[in-house]
């Protein structure tokens, strides 16, 4: 294990290495001047030279890179060109309404997607079946940023059940302003998990300790809950860690729609402004926040599954 855990520690710190250079390369890639953007069409030579200067656009690229890796192993990720804060304090003051938003919507969407999913296996063939299906492919096929939109029209427009933008203040205003961006995240996943499960379920109950189980009198649900599900659930583990980078992408189209703070709303305004070091922060962030996922669904499927530990 420990072993293991040594080797998914190394391919982290090469994935972020990998990340953040081509993040360099496609950042210089882009058409046009950052110092001009920044400054505004009035800008003189001079004022254009020291900016360059100041966020060291005049060194070579490879220099910058090597710059940039020498202030991370200081844990300095720069400082904003605008307000010369440091890069580190803006994105963790965002951050948490990203991982918030993020978390509340798997969760609701775990909650109703694995029942669902085991429902449908134990009533294969049911109307409540083919009508979860039905349902379930719709929404895996409309993208989050779409139903969002939507969402925003009939319940804050229309109806003005829910508010329509931002992140609320108290506990319980926060709580409400999460109601529709969790769900047009969410909506899509329960969809997707729950054909996941139900698919693992069905394979799981026609195996023989299912049989023998059944054979000793007990009842279904509790087969269900407990000799079948811990096994079904294994690939939806491994989905979850992976699809962390799918929340993200999600995430930063939602909160722009709703005008919520977060790390999307922040990559998009860095991006539109060319502020090179909050797009290296907030990318080397999200890269991070990838690889520690996939890492803990490795993890928790081997504490589930005695029998992958053997991959270990």
């Amino acid at each position: 294990m420990w072993f293991y855990l040594l080797k998914r520690i190394a391919l982290a710190v090469a994935i972020i290495v990998i990340a953040v250079t081509l993040l360099f390369l496609m950042i210089h890639a882009v058409p046009g001047d950052p110092a001009a953007i920044l400054l505004g069409p009035r800008a003189t030579p001079d004022m254009k030279a020291q900016l360059h200067q100041q966020m060291g656009l005049d060194k070579p690229l490879v220099v910058q890179i090597a710059i940039f890796f020498g202030g991370l192993r200081q844990g300095n990720l720069g400082y904003d060109v605008f307000s010369q804060r440091p890069v580190a304090d803006i994105v963790f003051e965002q951050l948490p309404y990203t991982i918030e938003l993020i978390l509340v919507s798997i969760s609701w969407a775990v909650a109703v997607a694995v029942p669902l999913g085991c429902y449908s296996a134990m009533r294969r063939n049911s109307l409540v079946d083919q009508v979860a299906g039905v349902v379930s492919v719709a929404t895996i096929a409309i993208p989050s940023f779409v139903m969002a939109v939507y969402a925003l029209l009939i319940f804050a427009v229309t109806l003005r059940w829910l508010p329509a933008i931002g992140a609320g203040q108290a506990f319980w205003d926060g709580f409400i302003h999460l109601i529709l961006p969790a769900f047009a995240i969410g909506i899509g996943w329960v969809g997707y998990i729950s054909r996941l499960v139900r698919a693992s379920m069905l394979e799981i109950l026609g195996e023989n300790h299912i049989r023998m189980a059944r054979s000793f009198g007990i009842s279904e649900w509790r087969i269900v809950a407990r000799y079948a599900l811990p096994l079904a659930i294994l690939p939806t583990v491994t989905i979850l860690g992976v699809g962390i980078a799918s929340l993200l992408s999600s995430a930063v189209f939602i909160e722009v729609v709703f005008a919520r703070p977060g790390i999307g709303a922040l990559i998009v305004d860095a991006v539109n402004a060319r502020n090179y070091p909050i797009v290296m922060g907030t990318v080397l962030v999200t890269t991070f926040l990838v690889v520690v996922a996939t890492t803990l669904s490795d993890l928790v499927a081997a504490a589930l599954d005695p029998r992958t530990r053997e991959n270990l």
